[in-house]
């Protein structure tokens, strides 16, 4: 009786909260068109593509974003290898993952994910019928557990983690999370203290294992016609500073830098890829308020010269590839308190990398690259001289992103693990269908 309430009290309030703030989404939606994609898949309607192709027992993977889509794209692969009989679904929270879900699993096989509340999760539960639902990170939805449980289907919470500012906030409401994670079959946490914390707020210590950082087993990709055309655009021997998923208000300041980098190397490139598609405008509006030259991805056809500019990466799911051409890199969101994005991209090409102080969201990635002088730390006053720096010392550059590399190769592994661990869920279910 208890339970049920809980989750009578927790629709009604996201109920409230979603009509309270239905201004602010509908004047975010006409500003910008955010939120606008996948806004019927978001409230129940399960698209036609996948409706067509989809057989019952699926296994439904959330992936919230692009990083996520990266991080359980070989888990995909080795689960569709080890169980060939299950069709894989995968959905997204947000614009990018999607994109880059449908581009590495098929336009049938992605989907936004519906909002919790059960008038829009039914619908898919009642057309995918899914054997199991894998949570890739922290996406503790209470209505999509409760009902998904409800319907017989195990739950993995796989490279789960618990970062610094949600815990305090999960540990003070454990009277509710812990009846949420109760609900959930095996939890896979990224590290230790992970698994400390996803116990602390409620996660029952049986069921809670340590399999490490799936990030660490993301490949490189081969070689893409776009990293191809601009390595024979630039010209020799011209720095390349890749500036990946920066948030609003730190492209001022990486452009300032490069105006002190062009002083001294006059064919310096600048490749800038904002996190966020719909301040691509924008991005480029300041790029030109600078007076710096400007080359737009969008409407660069490979045979313009690269050199002296910003090139400005105003499209999804290439940076990871572009990060093969970098002299040096700079991973955003981290200048300012904004938790910082995946170093592990430029790592594994060996690119010497730089970030701001404010990386809390990988905090384990973060104390294992600072423990082995394998990244460079900088602030806002610090960053054009660090830059510099490392443009001068061409020896101590490949030091660094030699000892990143060396690092990304050491602690790969954790996609064997959490399959292995999965397995036995694969398992039971086949004895006990939902």
């Amino acid at each position: 009786m208890y339970r049920s309430f809980m989750y009578i009290l927790y629709s009604l309030l996201l109920a409230c909260g979603l009509v309270l703030t239905l201004p602010w989404w509908i004047f975010q939606m006409l500003r910008s068109g955010k939120y606008r994609a996948g806004l019927k898949e978001r409230l129940g309607f399960v698209p036609e593509r996948t409706r067509k192709t989809v057989r019952p027992g699926a296994v439904w993977i959330h992936a919230v974003s692009v990083g996520e889509v990266l991080a359980v794209t070989a888990l995909v692969r080795e689960l569709q290898n080890a169980n060939p009989e299950k069709q894989i679904l995968v959905s997204t929270t947000t614009l990018t993952g999607q994109y880059l879900a449908r581009g590495r699993f098929g336009e049938d096989k992605a989907f936004f994910l519906p909002i919790d509340s059960g008038i829009c999760i039914r619908p898919y539960l009642n057309r995918l019928r899914p054997s199991m639902l894998i949570l890739a990170e922290t996406e503790f939805w209470p209505n999509l557990l409760h009902l998904i449980k409800k319907r017989g289907a195990a739950i993995a919470a796989v490279n789960a983690r618990i970062s610094d500012r949600s815990f305090p906030r999960y540990r003070r409401f454990r009277w509710f999370f812990s009846r949420v994670l109760g609900q959930i079959d095996l939890f896979l946490a990224q590290t230790q203290e992970d698994a400390q914390r996803l116990i602390a707020i409620g996660a029952p210590a049986e069921r809670v294992q340590v399999s490490g950082n799936l990030k660490f087993d993301v490949r490189p990709s081969v070689s893409t016609a776009l990293t191809d055309d601009l390595r024979q655009a630039l010209a020799p021997d011209s720095p390349v500073i890749v500036c990946g998923s920066t948030a609003e208000g730190e492209e001022p300041i990486l452009l300032k830098a490069f105006q002190e980098c062009l002083q001294k190397y006059p064919a310096a490139v600048m490749v800038l890829a904002p996190r966020h598609p719909e301040r691509f405008d924008a991005v480029a509006e300041s790029i030109s308020s600078l007076q710096i030259p400007l080359v737009r991805r969008s409407s660069w056809n490979g045979s313009r010269r690269v050199s002296g500019c910003v090139f400005l990466l105003d499209s999804v799911g290439e940076l990871a590839s572009i990060y093969a051409l970098a002299s040096v890199a700079f991973v955003g969101g981290s200048l300012l308190p904004l938790g910082g994005h995946n170093i592990l991209e430029p790592a594994q090409h060996g690119v010497a990398i730089m970030t701001g102080p404010y990386t809390f969201n990988f905090r384990e990635i973060i104390r294992l690259f600072v423990q082995d002088e394998a990244l460079r730390t900088v602030t806002p006053e610090t960053l054009d001289q660090e830059l510099l720096a490392l443009l001068q010392d061409g020896q101590q550059r490949k030091l660094v992103g030699n000892r990143a590399r060396e690092l990304f190769t050491r602690y790969s592994g954790a996609t064997r693990k959490t399959l292995e661990a999965l397995q036995p869920l694969f398992q039971e279910k086949g004895r006990r269908r939902p």
